[in-house]
């Protein structure tokens, strides 16, 4: 039985780590398809988790279970070691359920995600890119934040995965970053970044201002129309607090 100690908490400490995860499909060209390929499957493709740079997260994530649809031979597939990631190939999307497992020392539960399998372009330029045969990309960022971590796993989280020294923070409720944090900007690889989250914040900001002026112009117009109102009734000779019945 885990002893009390072992299983210490950090109080008031929550540490997120960042990562991806999705799929990338590449289509066949039909002149020359894999000979070991079935006759009716159209796409390789690969779905995967890593880090948002390609870091190595193996030091907080142990293992993923990929479960594949049911037609895959073996469809659930367990994936001990980095990369994260499965290739197959086949000719329809589906639904993948992706299982993440933690370091045996953080305690933690597994934690399942969902990711719809892309083989098809999309967006604008869909059909250009399905004449180019360009490759599709479909990949979320997504954080996991341990909150008030034991004291075995905060010190592999806050050492990285090059054991270094872990960074200590004070204060109750602190939100610890440590190593593998967002990028400061985007790369030709990687579209998250803190530079981008700024930048969607600023649209944010602006579409919220946006709103209120145009919510206080239609005050205005409002507050204009019952003036008018009640000064058409005045010429009328109708006081302005009679209802029609």
């Amino acid at each position: 039985m885990p002893s009390a100690i072992a299983n210490k908490r950090v109080r008031g400490i929550s540490i997120f780590r960042p990562f991806v995860f999705g799929s990338v499909a590449h289509p066949f060209d039909p002149e020359n398809k894999p000979a070991d390929c079935p006759p009716d499957h159209t796409h390789r493709w690969q779905i995967f988790v890593r880090g948002i740079n390609g870091e190595d997260i193996s030091y907080w994530l142990k293992k993923v279970q990929f479960k594949l649809h049911e037609t895959y031979a073996q469809n659930v597939r367990t994936i001990e070691q980095p990369p994260f990631e499965v290739s197959e190939t086949g000719w329809g999307e589906f639904e993948i359920q992706l299982k993440l497992f933690f370091a045996p020392e953080s305690g933690e539960k597994a934690q399942t995600l969902w990711h719809s399998l892309k083989l098809h372009p999309y967006g604008p330029d869909a059909e250009g890119m399905k004449e180019r045969r360009d490759t599709v990309v479909s990949q979320n960022y997504e954080e996991i934040i341990f909150n008030e971590p034991v004291e075995a796993f905060y010190e592999i989280l806050t050492g990285g995965p090059g054991g270094g020294q872990p960074s200590k923070s004070k204060g109750k409720n602190a939100r610890q970053s440590g190593t593998a944090d967002i990028p400061m900007n985007d790369t030709p690889n990687n579209p998250y970044s803190r530079s981008t989250e700024n930048k969607e914040l600023d649209r944010m900001a602006e579409a919220t201002q946006t709103v209120e002026q145009m919510i206080k112009e239609e005050k205005e117009r409002l507050i204009e129309r019952e003036k008018l109102l009640a000064e058409l009734r005045e010429s009328e000779g109708v006081p302005a607090n009679t209802k029609k019945r």
